[in-house]
C-alpha cells in the first residue's frame, strides 16, 4: 500500500559539523512517499505528484515540517509517575524516590499499565525510538515489549541487573541477572522490531562477577545492546573507585568486564578522565547526553564538543525521569543551555541532527531509521508552525530554516508535534 505526504521536509545525511549544508535535504514543498511502512521516495512535491498512481491517497500538512522521529538514547520507564521528585542529587535520589518506586514493577499488571502510558508520552512528543530501562523484574521488560509489539514501535529494552546496594526486593543474583536477561534476549530481541539491550544500572549496584556475566551475554549475543550509566555524579564516581580499587577508572569496571563496543551506550559521561574518552573511542562505545537530568541533578556539564572531536557518537537522552520532560525539543533546549555555560555553541542543526541521524548512529540503526533514504522504515513525526500563538507569532519572524529549527528547539515541546508516525501507521494525533 502507498501513501503520500505533502509540507515542508527536512532530514539529514550526515553530521552538519563536519559537511556544513550539504548534510541536509530539504524540500519547501515536499513529498514524502511511503509504501509497506518503508520510504519509497522523498522529494520536491509538485515534481512526485505527477508520478503517482490516481489512487494514493496524498495527506497534506501545510504550515507545518515533517522530519524523522526524535530518537531518545537514554530514559527509565518505570520512572514515569516519579517524574520532578523534588530536592535531591543523584545517590539520595536514588533512595528517596526510586528504588521505592521500581519495587511496584513486580506487579505485572502495574507494569503494563505504565507502559502504556509512558509509549503515549513518548508518542505525543514525537519520539518513535528509545533506549529503555526496564526495573529488576524480568516481567517489567516482558509487559514493555508486549505495549511495543502491540503498535509496532522499534525500541530497545533490558532488565535491570543489580545484586548489591540496593533493597533486598530489587536486587537479583549474578547468575539469575544472567539466566533472566538470557531468557528475554531469545525471546525478544530482533523480534520484529525490537531490540534487547544488557542493562546493569551502574557499576555501584554490580558486583565484578554480575558486570562479567553481563560481558557472556555480550559474547553469546552479540548483537544485543549493553546500556548503562557512567560518571554522572562527582560523588558516584568516588564511590565507584572505592568499590573497584583493582580498576584504574570508572568505565575500566565495565572495560574489564567486555562491556564496550558498538552497541554500548553510556549515559551522562560529565566527569570523564582523558583516557575513559580515549578509551569510549577506540572501542566506537556511544554516549547518551542527557542535558536535563544533569542539570535537575546538579551533576554537571557534558562536553559535546570533545565528544565529537574524539570521534564518538552521540544521542539525546531525555532519562525520565530525573529528566522533567519526555520532549526531546525541550531536552534539546536545555542543551543548548549545558553549551553555553562551557562556553560553546549548539547550532540548530547539529540539535535535530543529535534527534534523528545522530542518535540513530548511536543506537546502530542508522540502516533502519534516522532519515528518509528509501528504504527505511518509515518513523516520522509533524512539527506544526502554529501550535501555540506565541510560536506561530515567533515563527513567522523567521527568515531562514536555522532560525525556524532554533526557534522549535527553544519553544516547542509537545504541542508542537501535530502527528506522529511508525512504520508508515498515524501513532498519534493531536
Amino acid at each position: 500500500m502507498i501513501n503520500a505526504y505533502r509540507s515542508s521536509i527536512m532530514h539529514f545525511l550526515d553530521d552538519p559539523r563536519d559537511r556544513s549544508e550539504n548534510a541536509y535535504e530539504f524540500f519547501e514543498d515536499g513529498l514524502l512517499i511511503i509504501e509497506d511502512g518503508r520510504v519509497k521516495q522523498l522529494g520536491d512535491a509538485e515534481t512526485l505528484l505527477k508520478t503517482l498512481p490516481p489512487e494514493v491517497l496524498v495527506t497534506h500538512y501545510p504550515n507545518a515540517i515533517i522530519t524523522p522521529g526524535f530518537i531518545d538514547t537514554h530514559i527509565h520507564y518505570p520512572q514515569t509517575e516519579m517524574i520532578a521528585a523534588y530536592g535531591e542529587q543523584l545517590l539520595e535520589w536514588l533512595e528517596t524516590y526510586t528504588f521505592p518506586t521500581e519495587k511496584k514493577f513486580e506487579d505485572t499488571h502495574y507494569a503494563r499499565a505504565i507502559a502504556e502510558r509512558f509509549l503515549n508520552e513518548l508518542l505525543r512528543a514525537g519520539t518513535t525510538t528509545a533506549l529503555v530501562f526496564g526495573t529488576v523484574h524480568k516481567s517489567s521488560v516482558e509487559a514493555f515489549f508486549e505495549a511495543c509489539e502491540n503498535r509496532n514501535l522499534r525500541m530497545v529494552c533490558g532488565k535491570v541487573l543489580m545484586d548489591r546496594n540496593a533493597p533486598s526486593e530489587l536486587t537479583d543474583t549474578a547468575e539469575s541477572g544472567y539466566t533472566d536477561s538470557k531468557s528475554l534476549i531469545e525471546k525478544w530481541h530482533n523480534r520484529g522490531r525490537l531490540g534487547y539491550a544488557v542493562t546493569p544500572r551502574f557499576s555501584p549496584t554490580s558486583t565484578a562477577e554480575q558486570l562479567k556475566k553481563a560481558g557472556d551475554l555480550l559474547q553469546e549475543f552479540p548483537d544485543v545492546y549493553m546500556h548503562t550509566h557512567l560518571s554522572e555524579n562527582t560523588q558516584e564516581v568516588e564511590w565507584v573507585k572505592s568499590l573497584f580499587p583493582e580498576c584504574s577508572n570508572y568505565l575500566d569496571t565495565y572495560d574489564q568486564a567486555g562491556l564496550l563496543g558498538r552497541r554500548s551506550v553510556f549515559a551522562h559521561c560529565v566527569h570523564l578522565e582523558d583516557e575513559e574518552w580515549q578509551r569510549l573511542s577506540e572501542t566506537k562505545s556511544n554516549i547518551a547526553f542527557c542535558a536535563t537530568s544533569n542539570l535537575f541533578l546538579g551533576s554537571g556539564l557534558f562536553d559535546l564538543h570533545k565528544a565529537h572531536a574524539q570521534n564518538i557518537q552521540v544521542g539525546i537522552g531525555t532519562d525520565v525521569g530525573a529528566g522533567t520532560s519526555f520532549s526531546i525539543l525541550q531536552t534539546l533546549n536545555e542543551a543548548y543551555k549545558v553549551l553555553q555555560l562551557r562556553g560553546d555553541k549548539l547550532s540548530p542543526f547539529e540539535s535535530f541532527y543529535l534527534a534523528t541521524l545522530g542518535g540513530a548512529k548511536a543506537l546502530d540503526m542508522d540502516n533502519d531509521i534516522g532519515n528518509f533514504e528509501a528504504g527505511k522504515e518509515a518513523d516520522f513525526i509533524v512539527l506544526d508552525k502554529a501550535c501555540t500563538p506565541l510560536m506561530e507569532f515567533r515563527l513567522q519572524q523567521c527568515k531562514s530554516l536555522f532560525e525556524t529549527l532554533y526557534v522549535f528547539a527553544m519553544l516547542g515541546d509537545d504541542r508542537a508535534i501535530q502527528a506522529t508516525y511508525a512504520a508508515g501507521k498515524l501513532v498519534h494525533k493531536r
